[in-house]
């Protein structure tokens, strides 16, 4: 069913700044497209099916910009040590396991189940450099009914032996393989070009990476100045570059392509320590920013300077990081990402007023939707994702507007055990 009307309390975001609410207002989704939110239904919607959800809350789905799906395994675990560290004795090891099939079966059938549960309709997710467990993923996200684009993970350096790729040309070789399998394969799921980051990719690989990305036109995601340590490495490996965005804009995979003026859709997860240079480049080609902010303190990388994004208009949005994120829910991601701006305002720069609710609303979806194309809001004419809370469990005794009931419903985690509906691209998914 892609014809329809919802009925209830409704939320979205029209700018990152307008936070719109309405009670008791309609939502009309037609052919899987929004047409608008009204206080009196249309006439010539009159005959589609309504659904009334009463005195429930209606908002867009979450947005996940930054996922590892083979590290949900061991979320919440490990959280003692430092970027570096934490990838080389837990989370390499635990990818390794990925080669056997078995395993991966368990483990992303537990992964998904979960992202179909909460209120994440879309997200952009890494897997590990295998093949085999990286279709076997894709397989199950399209079988979720969440839309998603899924990254087989290159590199070829940098890891444990058993993680790293051969080499460069089989790593593209297999890569290769993979895109021409998956590209027409899915509906709602898609291949994502995915270099896991500068230290495991030699440039051999990245310049094959290149040639792969002008073949197929497909996205790209990575990480990007997560922390100090890592970007010092960055610049012992490649010393002539001025700040470590530069790398993979040499290899055209930045947001553009200037050799062939074309854009090159590009995520780049944490940008906590970008240099101005940096900053000023990823704005220029339109690279975004997906904010991890559980991530970055549980790996103590730092605070990401998002005021300073939001302020330049630059394409940002939030991502869990699983498992540096010890939660997949992006709720948890809106209270951090609003929690640590108060800390960089406080301690970092006192020019940097905190973000706002209604700000990481709209980066939890419409800022993250743009990913996707028009996603994350109900305004005419976006693709219809649709979360359905249901705030009763959360007793009080004053009057509430219905903004404030929804900051309550996110800062007190109503989507672990609230969601009574979910809506994907018009398709309904939970019920």
């Amino acid at each position: 069913m892609k014809d329809f009307v919802l009925k209830g309390n409704i939320c979205y975001s029209k700018s990152k700044n307008d936070l719109f609410t309405q009670k008791n207002a309609y939502v009309v989704c037609v052919n899987g497209e929004s047409k608008g939110v009204f206080a009196e239904l249309p006439s010539q919607y009159m005959e589609l099916p309504l659904v009334d959800y009463g005195d429930r809350i209606i908002i867009p789905g979450m947005i996940d910009l930054h996922i590892h799906a083979p590290q949900y395994a061991f979320r919440g675990m490990c959280m003692d040590l430092e970027l570096m560290d934490w990838l080389n004795q837990y989370t390499f090891p635990e990818e390794e396991k990925y080669e056997d099939l078995d395993y991966a079966k368990k483990a992303y059938s537990i992964f998904v189940n979960e992202m179909q549960k909460g209120a994440t309709t879309r997200a952009v997710l890494f897997a590990t450099r295998h093949r085999p467990a990286t279709e076997l993923l894709m397989e199950l996200m399209e079988q979720s009914g969440l839309v998603s684009y899924v990254g087989k993970v290159n590199m070829d350096r940098g890891a444990t032996e058993a993680l790293e790729e051969e080499s460069a040309e089989i790593s593209a070789h297999v890569t290769y393989g993979w895109i021409n399998a998956v590209k027409d394969k899915f509906a709602r799921t898609k291949p994502i070009l995915t270099p896991r980051f500068i230290p495991c990719c030699t440039d051999e690989l990245m310049e094959k990476l290149r040639q792969i990305q002008m073949t197929y036109g497909i996205p790209v995601q990575s990480h990007l100045s997560e922390s100090p340590g890592e970007i010092d490495f960055v610049h012992f490996l490649r010393p002539d570059n001025a700040f470590y965005g530069e790398v993979y804009n040499d290899y055209d995979l930045f947001g553009k392509n200037d050799d062939i003026n074309t854009d090159v859709k590009t995520v780049m997860a944490h940008c906590v320590w970008s240099t101005a240079e940096e900053v000023e480049l990823m704005r220029k080609n339109g690279v975004f920013v997906a904010h991890c902010p559980a991530s970055n303190m549980n790996l103590s990388s730092g605070i990401a300077p998002i005021r300073k994004y939001l302020d330049l208009n630059m394409k940002v949005g939030l991502g869990s990081d699983v498992a540096g994120g010890h939660s997949d829910s992006i709720f948890r991601a809106m209270t951090d990402a609003i929690q640590v701006s108060k800390m960089y305002w406080r301690y970092v720069d006192q020019e940097a007023k905190p973000v706002t609710f209604p700000e990481a609303f709209y980066m939890a979806t419409l800022g993250g939707g743009e990913f996707f194309g028009k996603v994350g809001s109900f305004e005419e004419g976006y693709e219809f994702d649709a979360v359905i809370l249901d705030d009763t469990s959360l007793a009080h005794p004053q009057e509430l507007t219905v903004l404030e009931r929804l900051e309550r419903a996110v800062y007190l985690g109503i989507d672990r055990h609230g969601i009574c509906a979910k809506y994907v691209a018009g398709e309904q998914i939970i019920f």
